[in-house]
């Protein structure tokens, strides 16, 4: 698996790990950082002294303007400099701006969340970070070179003294690779913390993504309950009366002749698929959910179930459909993967809301040691609970018991 990045580096073995440039990278990469950052100083000062005398005029302001927005050139400049220790590149979180023109361009830079948290780096970045780069870059470098090249220059002390430094400068610039490489990694990481995209960032973007999932998803739920509409009136309804009149012709035909058998098998056959198409209604969307609500669906199913389940469900009132139809998915889903795979005796389903939310626990004194990435279904569930902004915690330690915790918010 290739190497991304400054610390997955310090994962590699000794020698594989010195014979790569990350070294070298890390340490360009601090290089440049202390020389930005005291860039930096100089600039932001210069700009706050111009701002300062130029305040007896409105051109003062440009000058603490120019310093606020001093720190998205660094944040560019610092995202681009990343890719020396992280070949994950870090997005742009600005946005254009509605329309062409400096003034456009800065009013929306002095609105975005982004341009401050890139002030609140560069001053990190001016006050803290060069100097840690500049004191890892002189311990790695001027320290051991000092060391070596002290019999050329160190004229005061004897070669008895100096020659033997001048052996250790060899492995000790060799051993500085590593927290040259550490610090790199975590000063980019913390960069990328800072500098890259977050929810918040996209705005009125974000608001209309989430608004579009929202109706995708009410729109995937009419569509579901058109489908089990359409098989409990239709197709469910013919495949009774074709049972009834099986059962009829069963019982005016000899059950010993050829013609009462075949009429007795395709009776069973009509009921085995009556059967599975009622088990396939309930998949889609169960009738009981629509008419009764959540609590009289979820004892349904407990009762279905092969082992006994513990129902206690506590609602004020009916929720909202997509809440109701999610939860009832996460426990058929969970207690499919109790029978399938906990081996437990027992199961309980509790449901509440709290605060505007619902809390959803599915238990089982099962075996334990359920992990989404084994397939057990449960990364689906979470994809369900997170298209309606909902969460979902596992906890599952080997000998159980497994607890699965969901919470979905009950308001649109």
């Amino acid at each position: 698996m290739p190497v991304r990045n400054a610390l997955e580096a310090l994962t590699m073995r000794p020698t594989e790990f010195l014979r790569s440039p990350w070294p070298w990278r890390s340490l360009a990469y601090l290089i440049g950082g202390a020389l930005l950052g005291f860039a930096t100083i100089l600039a932001v000062v210069g700009l706050l002294l111009a701002g300062l005398v130029l305040t007896v005029v409105v051109i003062g302001v440009a000058g603490y303007v120019a310093t606020v927005l001093a720190g998205v050139a660094v944040a560019r400049l610092e995202r681009w400099r990343m890719r020396l220790v992280d070949d994950t590149v870090v997005p742009d979180p600005h946005g254009r701006p509605p329309r062409p023109g400096l003034r456009a361009w800065v009013t929306l830079r002095l609105r975005e969340q982004a341009t401050w948290r890139e002030l609140g780096y560069t001053m990190l970045s001016a006050m803290v970070l060069c100097w840690g780069d500049a004191l890892v870059v002189v311990g790695a470098v001027f320290v051991p070179l000092s060391l070596i090249a002290g019999p050329l220059y160190v004229h005061d002390s004897p070669l008895s003294v100096t020659v033997p430094l001048a052996l250790i400068g060899f492995p000790l610039a060799v051993i500085m690779a590593y927290p040259v490489t550490a610090w790199a990694g975590a000063r980019a990481a913390m960069a990328r913390a800072i500098l890259a995209p977050r929810l918040d960032d996209a705005g009125a973007k974000l608001v209309e993504v989430t608004q579009s999932r929202a109706r995708l998803v009410d729109a995937f739920e009419l569509e579901r309950r058109r489908i089990e509409r359409d098989l409990h009136d239709g197709a469910q309804q013919r495949l009774v009366a074709l049972t009834m009149h099986l059962g009829m012709a069963r019982l005016e035909l000899p059950a010993e002749s050829p013609a009462g058998e075949q009429v007795t098998r395709a009776h069973e056959l009509a009921k085995q698929a009556l059967t599975e198409l009622r088990e396939l209604i309930r998949g889609v969307h169960p009738k009981v959910l629509t008419d009764r609500g959540l609590e009289a669906a979820v004892a349904e199913v407990a009762g279905a179930a092969p082992l006994p389940v513990d129902v206690h469900i506590q609602l004020p009132d009916r929720l909202l459909s997509t809440v109701e139809v999610t939860a009832y998915f996460v426990v058929v889903e969970a207690l499919t993967n109790v029978a399938k795979h906990s081996a437990a005796r027992r199961a309980s389903v509790t449901a509440e809301v709290a605060g505007d939310r619902l809390v959803l626990e599915v238990r089982d004194d099962g075996r334990g040691g359920a992990k989404p990435s084994r397939g057990s279904g449960l990364i689906g569930l979470a994809d369900r609970v997170s298209a309606v902004g909902g969460t979902v915690a596992l906890s599952s330690p080997v000998g159980g018991p497994t607890l699965v915790h969901v919470e979905i918010p009950v308001t649109p």
